[in-house]
């Protein structure tokens, strides 16, 4: 299966268990394909036009952050017929550093500045877009436990 990012492609193997796509909406629109079991696969930062250009999995579940520009999101996987899940955006931005970090531990001096201090090199949107993903994980694993 070759995902497509506006004129950015990479090629995921069929057999790629990633059946969430969660979408973080605002100026810039986090991406992350994430499986079941909260592996993140691919994750990008895009634009609006680069979205209109994404390629969906066929049964994948879209989720979409009701933040800033939730609605635009929304109306443009309506216009494409993609069904969507709208989600909680509380806290996203934070689990996103917190998410950034452990991918990209900190370099010199930053290693010893606390955390709350520390900023990341570029943008989390993509991160914010895998809390997301992760968030529901968690709320659905919550409601499939209690009786």
């Amino acid at each position: 299966m070759q995902l497509r990012f506006g004129r950015y492609a990479r090629v995921v193997p069929t057999d790629t268990p990633f059946q969430i796509v969660a979408l973080d909406p605002g100026r810039n629109i986090g991406v992350a394909f994430v499986s079941t079991t909260g592996q993140l696969g691919f994750h990008k930062v895009l634009t609006l036009t680069d979205l209109e250009g994404l390629v969906l999995p066929k049964g994948v579940k879209v989720l979409v952050g009701d933040g800033t520009g939730s609605g635009v999101v929304q109306k443009l996987l309506q216009t494409r017929g993609v069904g969507y899940e709208v989600v909680d955006e509380w806290g996203s931005s934070l689990a996103a550093r917190s998410l950034y970090f452990c991918d990209h531990p900190p370099q010199g001096l930053q290693r010893f500045l606390p955390k709350g201090m520390r900023t990341p090199s570029g943008l989390t949107d993509d991160y914010a877009a895998y809390a997301l993903a992760l968030a529901y994980l968690a709320k659905k694993a919550d409601t499939s436990a209690q009786p």
